[in-house]
């Protein structure tokens, strides 16, 4: 595994600022990424990315931007100025949208990565129905993952159980973000689609989102080194 991209991307899942700064003092930003999501953002804004930033870890801002054209591409441009690493929209935002967004991140220098989620993992075959898509959910994943890479995206967030269609579609350099991943003879949580990480990189994954295996350990450092090692043996 190569020490300047590691693989796992730690979700910091937290109702306060400050449980996440403590658990960011028990990591090293070499051995992993962060996610800031919705909650934490909210609560916490700008300068606690900024503050997270300045501990030496890159930031994936998970806030699944969707709106009209120009408004999704001034949000992933005023992102960047955060200097994330990485930032999503949703693909359902439709081709003018992400374009908007890619064109928009392709002026800025050190330009973060811009990936899509397709559909989301909480939706099943009537919920997607319910809204006018057809087809199966997994019919959609692939048909709005075509659509991301063709409007200038660099990958998507997919469940464990679609990598392995997807990389058969979609070859590197596009990313598969992949959350919903627990180490063997871990607790599944409220995850119902899960896989061990070693088998979601077999599978094609590029960066796998982590959260309670870690942030809910009693040594959440020797959790990360046992989650990189089986990375690791998998890149092997």
């Amino acid at each position: 595994m190569n020490a300047n991209d590691p693989r796992v991307i730690v979700a910091l899942d937290f109702a306060a600022a400050s449980s996440a700064m403590d658990l960011l003092d028990r990591l090293d930003p070499a051995q992993c990424r962060v996610k800031i999501g919705k909650e934490m953002f909210t609560r916490a804004g700008p300068t606690f990315v900024e503050r997270v930033a300045a501990r030496g870890f890159e930031i994936f801002l998970d806030l699944k931007y969707h709106d009209i054209p120009n408004t999704v591409a001034a949000a992933c441009a005023a992102a960047a100025d955060m200097g994330v690493w990485m930032m999503n929209v949703h693909a359902s935002g439709g081709r003018k949208m992400m374009t908007a967004a890619a064109e928009r991140l392709a002026k800025v220098d050190d330009r973060p990565l811009l990936i899509a989620v397709t559909i989301l993992t909480s939706l099943g075959q009537e919920d997607i129905a319910e809204i006018g898509y057809q087809g199966t959910p997994a019919d959609n994943v692939r048909r709005l993952a075509a659509l991301a890479q063709d409007s200038g995206l660099d990958g998507v967030v997919c469940s464990p159980l679609e990598v392995a269609p997807l990389r058969t579609d979609r070859v590197a350099p596009f990313l598969l973000v992949t959350p919903g991943v627990r180490p063997a003879g871990a607790a599944t949580d409220d995850q119902k689609r899960v896989m061990t990480p070693g088998d979601a990189i077999r599978a094609g994954a590029s960066y796998l989102v982590v959260g309670r295996p870690v942030t809910g350990a009693p040594d959440p450092l020797a959790s990360l080194a046992a989650i990189n090692a089986e990375v690791a043996e998998a890149l092997a």
